[in-house]
């Protein structure tokens, strides 16, 4: 298995379906094996921009198996595994390390959970805090986000942060020694020359080459990438898989516009 963590670019995953709604393993970890043929480190399995609200545990499971197997042995296969109830949530994380999965990445739960029991739970599943990835997206998910101040007081050894705000980033390099992944593509240029660890981007499905660009600080690919995040804003993850669909062949089909 590879490290649970990683440094550079990694891809939150696009999970690929058929016509009728159906998961299609072959061509996602087809997709994933392309974008890490182009550079990528690391491949979010079932994240949010894998639909993962839509997968049942057992679909979860194939997709974590058939990346780790397909994918090369350094490359970091991290999958999500959020919930709504600790107990829940620990059994999936233990699953998708079970499949194969070098690293979790777990949200605070809705309802008032404590963090602490959320994130405890989860990390004793997985074998410890080094596997664990906090996840810090509170507007799209409707769940409460992580607070910078209480990082050193929960049990994860990495953050993802898709908040796409430059002053928390700024925040937290200054003030806490994990590592740190943001999931925003527009703050590439500034948080790789920082030295923030890394990048866990669902705009690389589409553009890889160029976020690894702008993620070494190169400005005229953090500009390119405008158009595609401007789309995505507008007109969701359909925008997105249908870039993705254009440039590559892939599966245009959002399991989230289907009944």
């Amino acid at each position: 298995m590879a490290e649970p963590t990683f440094e550079g670019v990694g891809i939150a995953l696009l999970t690929q379906f058929t016509q009728d709604g159906a998961v299609d393993v072959a061509g996602t970890i087809d997709h994933a094996r392309r974008l890490t043929d182009a550079g990528a480190r690391s491949i979010l399995v079932a994240g949010t921009t894998g639909e993962a609200e839509t997968l049942d545990d057992d679909e979860r499971v194939a997709l974590i198996a058939a990346a780790r197997e397909g994918l090369p042995d350094d490359v970091t296969v991290i999958a999500g595994a959020s919930g709504s109830w600790p107990r829940g949530l620990a059994a999936r994380a233990a699953a998708a390390r079970k499949a194969g999965a070098d690293a979790v990445l777990v949200s605070p739960s809705r309802g008032g959970i404590s963090q602490v029991d959320v994130f405890g739970a989860a990390s004793e599943a997985v074998g410890g805090a080094e596997r664990l990835i906090g996840y810090h997206n509170p507007g799209p998910l409707g769940v409460p986000g992580i607070e910078v101040d209480s990082l050193s007081k929960l049990p994860f050894g990495a953050i993802k942060d898709s908040s796409a705000d430059p002053v928390r980033l700024l925040q937290e390099l200054a003030s806490w020694d994990g590592r740190i992944y943001v999931g925003s593509a527009a703050l590439l240029a500034l948080a790789g020359p920082l030295g923030a660890t890394g990048a866990l981007l669902a705009f690389a499905n589409v553009e890889p080459e160029t976020c690894i660009k702008a993620w070494d600080g190169d400005a005229k690919a953090q500009r390119s990438l405008t158009d595609i995040m401007l789309a995505v804003r507008k007109h969701g993850l359909r925008a997105l898989k249908e870039a993705t669909a254009e440039k590559y062949g892939t599966s245009p089909v959002c399991r989230l516009g289907l009944r």
